[in-house]
């Protein structure tokens, strides 16, 4: 997969990107993550990316031109667009699935009070909120949907089955987990995990993570994962 990343800020992503298992996706060439300054698709001698917005208001918008030259100049047919912004859909894990299967994906991250509306019309994909609240500029919001979604890149995590077998890929949170020693402190691994019976620790866990999801996210029971719309409302324009 190839992700192009266009910010005001390319600081804040050393380190995040640079570690773990993006950083051992991006070394066995299984990822190709480029991010860019937005300020080098300018042409001023000032480099300025904002202005005013037309009607009043507080704040400053990000002007279209260096968006739009920036977009075009990294854009093929394969590209997907996604702006972060707080007036986007919540992402989800089911958002992170489909786009893992994309060819090429380019975050805009939003900044100041967002973007001139003409870049929404005619340039983007799909537009993502990791949540109901606000944050300085859409660079974190980024990281954390490039974390979701390279994780899910078949071959990345080794065992695949990690991926499929946790909080939110079934609808439910994931079930408790215990390692050794058995009795620690007083407390001890249920006896099932230990049993050897492979059906009855299937049964357990399956219970377990319906109890759990039952008392700290019941929602997810309610609006159970893969049931929205996919990985995005198409805006762009033909």
């Amino acid at each position: 997969m190839k992700i192009d990343i266009l910010t005001l800020f390319p600081g804040m992503f050393a380190g995040p990107l640079d570690e773990s298992i993006i950083q051992r996706a991006r070394d066995r060439g299984q990822v190709d993550l480029k991010i860019h300054q937005l300020r080098d698709f300018t042409h001023g001698k000032h480099r300025t990316v904002d202005d005013r917005p037309f009607g009043g208001g507080p704040g400053m918008l990000l002007k279209p031109e260096p968006l739009f030259e920036a977009v075009e100049s990294l854009s093929s047919e394969a590209t997907k667009v996604i702006l972060t912004t707080p007036s986007g859909r919540r992402f989800e894990q089911t958002d992170a699935r489909g786009l893992a299967q994309d060819e090429h994906l380019l975050f805009i991250c939003g900044s100041y009070e967002g973007v001139d509306e003409r870049v929404r019309e005619a340039l983007v994909d799909a537009e993502f909120s990791i949540g109901d609240f606000v944050l300085t500029n859409g660079a974190l919001a980024s990281m954390v949907m490039i974390d979701a979604i390279v994780r899910l890149i078949p071959g990345v995590l080794g065992d695949d089955e990690s991926a499929v077998d946790e909080s939110f890929s079934n609808g439910t949170l994931e079930y408790p987990h215990y390692t050794r020693p058995a009795e620690f402190r007083g407390m001890k691994v249920p006896d099932v995990l230990m049993s050897g019976n492979h059906a009855r620790i299937e049964e357990w866990r399956r219970e377990m993570a319906l109890k759990r999801t039952r008392v700290v996210r019941p929602d997810l029971l309610n609006n159970p994962s893969g049931a929205d719309e996919g990985p995005g409302h198409n805006h762009k324009k033909d």
